[in-house]
């Protein structure tokens, strides 16, 4: 008797802790290539979306330990007036936290900032939403943008 209750607490033990690991989220898979669909900025009351499909084209790429972002306008002429971006830095992803540390920037202000975001992952769409806060540069924005993921 005494090893039938045994053998009942034991399986039910088991039962339960395998429905508990059934209900944790998935990881949210950030590696690989992103490109900029659109990204909406928020300041000060005033809400300003881009659509980076017209004439802009931004990338954004995801290892194991770092990111970088790659930016360039698509209708300029073929000389040195064509402005590019780019920047990047490690990141850290908890859950769907999102930090990234930027230690490589154009504007050596932006450097060395750590930026938080939250990032959620449908089929093949990235949002990433967050505060850029740079008190020197006075700039106090939320962002969201929205990536898809090339192949």
């Amino acid at each position: 008797m005494k090893t039938k209750i045994l053998y009942f607490l034991l399986a039910s033990g088991l039962l339960v802790s395998f429905s508990f690991d059934n209900l944790k989220p998935p990881a949210i898979q950030l590696k690989g290539t992103w490109q900029l669909v659109s990204a909406t900025t928020i300041a000060k009351g005033k809400s300003v979306t881009t659509d980076y499909r017209k004439n802009e084209r931004m990338i954004k790429i995801i290892n194991d330990t770092h990111f970088a972002f790659l930016k360039h306008s698509l209708h300029t002429k073929k000389d040195s007036s064509n402005h590019f971006d780019a920047g990047g830095g490690g990141y850290t992803l908890k859950g769907n936290q999102y930090t990234e540390h930027l230690e490589y920037y154009a504007d050596k202000n932006w450097e060395g900032k750590t930026f938080h975001f939250t990032v959620s992952l449908k089929n093949d769409t990235l949002i990433q939403k967050g505060v850029e806060k740079l008190e020197k540069e006075n700039i106090d924005r939320v962002i969201i943008e929205k990536y898809i993921r090339l192949k």
